[in-house]
């Protein structure tokens, strides 16, 4: 496996394999890997010759300096799972190198970016953009490859590639979850015993609107009331609940098969995401 920290090497190296009539498959990771990323990364390795990662945390896509400091690094532990997820080459600039002195460009989404998380996190979105973006255009993926988790994210990167005329599928894949039903997240590690305990309201709040929409439930405000209900009594703080569209995110009064929840809560003082499709 190669390590790059230059945007050059990582051309150099995907349009060699592409002289070999390979296939590219992307994995953009802020590093902290966990199996969520591995699943990715594997994924990619089945369906496409060459896996490529890359390993940045993004400053752009951060409203709250201090959610930057905290999160988590740990680059060696991140290339040996990489390694032997079967990935290729590792792309791990610095910010100087994705933004370097006199950077001053945006690529800024339209409504899909400015709701939900977009509404709470400001500029999160238009800084997802913006890297996405780069990377597309040094890795240039035939497939790049992101988890259900960030549901809203990969509405998002769709809207960017289809926009931009991007030469990329985007392959969204399940969420992976710990045995509780806790989605994985590199946030998680910064949960103590107790908060761990009682994110656990988040996943079973989804568990239980699916049930409520297998039985026929399909007023949204209900949904959303008895989720918001079930975090609540476990001690957490909702952002929002929002049974929507899954295309487009568009609220719906009636929740129909294919259809998305989406939550935001806090757990002291941790943000977590999790989200369901109902009628699958």
């Amino acid at each position: 496996m190669i390590t790059s920290h230059l945007p050059i090497e990582v051309r150099s190296f995907v349009e060699s394999a592409r002289r070999e009539g390979k296939s590219v498959g992307f994995v953009p990771t802020m590093g902290a890997l966990h199996a969520g990323h591995r699943t990715l990364m594997e994924r990619a390795g089945e369906e496409c010759d060459l896996v490529v990662a890359s390993i940045f945390v993004n400053p752009m896509q951060f409203d709250n300096q201090e959610d930057l400091d905290s999160y988590p690094s740990t680059l060696d532990s991140d290339l040996r799972t990489c390694r032997e997820a079967g990935v290729a080459l590792v792309y791990a600039p610095n910010a100087s190198t994705m933004y370097p002195a006199g950077f001053d460009s945006r690529v800024v989404v339209g409504r899909i970016g400015s709701i939900l998380e977009g509404r709470s996190r400001a500029g999160h979105y238009d800084g997802v953009a913006t890297v996405v973006t780069k990377l597309f255009n040094i890795v240039v993926p035939d497939v790049a490859y992101f988890g259900q988790k960030d549901f809203q994210q990969t509405l998002v990167v769709n809207r960017i590639v289809t926009d931009l005329d991007l030469p990329t599928v985007i392959r969204v894949v399940p969420t992976v979850r710990e045995s509780d039903g806790l989605a994985l997240s590199s946030r998680n590690v910064r949960l103590d015993p107790t908060a761990r305990q009682r994110a656990v309201a988040i996943p079973r709040a989804l568990t239980e609107v699916a049930g409520m929409f297998g039985r026929g439930e399909r007023e949204a405000s209900k949904l959303e009331a008895r989720a918001s209900e079930i975090m609540v009594e476990a001690g957490l703080s909702v952002d929002y609940v929002s049974v929507a569209h899954s295309g487009d995110l568009r609220p719906t009064p009636i929740a129909a098969v294919g259809d998305v929840i989406l939550i935001a809560a806090i757990v002291d003082e941790v943000r977590l995401i999790d989200n369901a499709i109902l009628g699958r």
